[in-house]
């Protein structure tokens, strides 16, 4: 009897192989960080030859940036589909929804998270990576001015800024994670979602408390 043929790998379609190759990345960046990456150790975390990632990628460079460019479309879709949702029965359960979805499992990732602040880190010296994280934090200021402006314009309350608030909330946010993220013993995720419910809870007291 001759010997069996070895059964051929089923080719997978373009998408797949992109997000297997940014997932890897991901995991490459939490562990050894932008300096570390090299398209050797994405592929081997992938499980899949160089040829395949030079192939979607063509360069390091590129699977950076893709990579940048997910972890903040993932954030952006989500944060949007809560606050362009007109099914929400009032403000309060929206912010309440925006909060929750802030401090979900699948926001505080640990690996997303070391992403975001490595190419934070870089950003600086990196007009691309700049550009990119930039944009994110514009587009959540936008959105969260208008949805805060719908609190103070529902209450009302006085002398507040909705602009302000919304830039304060996303800077708080952006320090708990990084303070949770590198030092969780002095700032677990509870806490730091009550750090979170209560800046919103002082901000507008007629629309959250500080019971949940």
């Amino acid at each position: 009897m001759g010997v069996a043929a070895s059964k051929p790998r089923r080719a997978q379609p373009r998408e797949v192989r992109r997000e297997q190759l940014i997932l890897a990345t991901i995991k490459c960046i939490a562990r050894h960080g932008l300096s570390g990456i090299t398209m050797a150790l994405v592929t081997r975390e992938a499980g899949l030859s160089l040829g395949i990632a030079n192939l979607h990628f063509e360069s390091k460079e590129k699977l950076l940036l893709e990579t940048l460019q997910y972890v903040t479309a993932e954030y952006s879709l989500g944060q949007a589909a809560i606050l362009e949702d007109d099914s929400f029965t009032s403000i309060t359960a929206k912010i309440e929804a925006l909060l929750a979805f802030d401090f979900s499992a699948r926001i505080i990732d640990k690996d997303k998270l070391a992403v975001w602040f490595a190419f934070l880190g870089e950003a600086k010296s990196r007009p691309t990576y700049r550009s990119i994280c930039s944009r994110q934090d514009s587009v959540s200021e936008k959105a969260l001015t208008t949805l805060f402006q719908q609190a103070i314009d529902e209450a009302p309350y006085q002398n507040a800024d909705a602009q302000l608030l919304a830039t304060g909330y996303i800077s708080l946010v952006d320090g708990l994670w990084l303070n949770a993220l590198v030092a969780p013993r002095r700032l677990g995720w509870k806490k730091a979602y009550r750090a979170a419910r209560h800046y919103l809870a002082s901000a507008f007291p007629q629309h959250i408390t500080l019971d949940n």
